[in-house]
């Protein structure tokens, strides 16, 4: 396929664009920084281990468990959905002629490039929890998925949640089984008496288990030596704290990354193709769609949310619940979004967050670069470690407001942002219209950021 064949393809105008989209992809790009910022400003042990060691006020408390059963994993979850929803935007153009070869091409050579970005985002801008390179990787494989029905599409989507309930079942077999034998255990070591080989394996594992909940164990140690040295010495070290963290912990779990956003992007498409995503189905749809999704999905992140702060081990319920529930909690907040912006007071309180749904490619890297590189850097301001759960998230609200005035700024004089117009100018091969004057009016819907 010619360079000028792949040039008859361009992004969508602003006429063109559907505005729920860009709201959405705003407010979970923006959404993802509380899940973001207690990694990079405060001890892993914090989120890996015991979240009570970094402060635990009332306030504490309340603003953690909020993040915690509303945000966390449904931003992601909802990027995913969209990311879905972008390559069906990009597929419309397969139904002219040659259409089929020039969208497949463009589509893999922008996932290429925001593979390349992702990299960029691990190894410059040091960002350890880095999505884009795992979304670029799902989304390799995700086109050819694009023409099956939507029923399809959400049971091949629902496998990753199924596997994991699958394989939660060992799991809590062997920790009742554990927990039913360590009272006799400790019983006979109390009356001294001997234990057999298979209660002292028992004894130990229990011990083991202990040491973990209370110290973080081995991988605590690990962990508490990492950032002492990344935090004690000058950029090189600090890039290999962080370079580390990824290497040691997120590397080798990008495998079960990718398996769960290419499922949840399988069931944005099938969204996109119900009209859900869109604002296409009735007020009554969403409100059903928000109670069917919030009621289940919501208490059971609320239950595992508690059990998260047991202070021994216990038989967990979210080993089961914890990706189902990501997924219903993900959709109720695509239902939640497309009611309010059928109100004239919704829409207008969420207009804002076109602006950063346009310019959401961008804003994820200032994050880490303002998080990473200022805040919380060894030359910064000494913030890391100093600040409770309710002092991280107060200041990703602050650093989230400045970056929704400066994406409507912006955009005042730019038809996108400059990492959405690197993208698209190096997936489009030629360069795209920059500075607002003169230029045809935005933007590309962005399916990844």
């Amino acid at each position: 396929m010619t360079v000028e064949g792949v040039a008859q393809l361009a992004p969508v105008r602003k006429s063109a664009r559907i505005d729920v989209l860009d709201i959405l992809r705003g407010l979970a790009i923006l959404g993802i920084f509380f899940m973001n910022i207690p990694f990079e400003g405060q001890t892993a042990l914090a989120m890996f281990n015991k979240p009570q060691i970094i402060g635990w006020s009332p306030l504490d408390q309340w603003s953690w468990r909020f993040v915690q059963v509303v945000l966390e994993g449904t931003q992601r979850g909802v990027l995913e959905i969209l990311f879905g929803c972008g390559l069906m935007v990009l597929a419309s153009s397969a139904m002219r002629p040659d259409g089929p070869v020039a969208v497949a091409d463009l589509y893999w050579r922008r996932n290429l490039w925001l593979l390349g970005f992702g990299l960029l985002d691990i190894f410059v801008f040091l960002w350890t929890g880095d999505i884009l390179h795992v979304y670029a990787l799902a989304a390799l494989f995700l086109f050819p998925f694009r023409l099956l029905g939507p029923r399809l599409l959400v049971a091949f989507g629902s496998l990753f949640a199924l596997f994991l309930v699958v394989t939660a079942v060992p799991i809590y077999m062997e920790r009742a089984e554990l927990l039913a034998a360590v009272p006799a255990i400790e019983k006979k070591v109390a009356a001294h008496q001997p234990l057999t080989k298979a209660e002292q394996a028992k004894q130990k594992d229990w011990q083991q288990l202990l040491e973990r909940r209370a110290t973080g164990g081995s991988q605590g140690k690990k962990i508490l030596a990492m950032e002492k040295a990344g935090h004690s010495g000058g950029w090189l070290a600090y890039a290999g704290m962080n370079i580390g963290f990824y290497t040691e912990f997120m590397l080798p779990q990008l495998g079960m990354g990718i398996a769960e956003a290419f499922c949840m992007m399988l069931i944005g498409i099938a969204l996109w193709k119900w009209r859900v995503v869109q604002g296409g189905r009735s007020t009554r749809f969403y409100v059903v769609l928000l109670l069917c999704c919030y009621v289940p999905g919501m208490i059971a992140r609320a239950v595992g949310t508690q059990e998260m702060l047991s202070p021994v081990p216990i038989l967990h319920s979210y080993w089961f619940t914890q990706e189902p529930a990501r997924m219903l909690v993900s959709i109720g907040h695509v239902a939640l979004i497309n009611l309010a912006v059928r109100s004239s007071l919704g829409a207008a309180m969420l207009a804002p967050f076109k602006a950063a749904g346009r310019t959401a490619f961008s804003l994820y890297f200032l994050q880490q670069f303002i998080a990473i590189y200022i805040l919380f850097a060894p030359w910064g301001p000494g913030l890391w470690g100093k600040l409770s759960w309710s002092g991280l998230y107060g200041v990703a609200l602050a650093v989230l407001a400045f970056q929704v005035v400066l994406a409507n700024l912006w955009l005042r004089a730019f038809t996108m942002g400059p990492m959405e117009w690197a993208w698209r100018s190096l997936a489009y091969v030629r360069w795209q219209p920059f500075r607002r004057a003169g230029a045809p009016e935005p933007e590309g819907v962005l399916a990844a950021a």
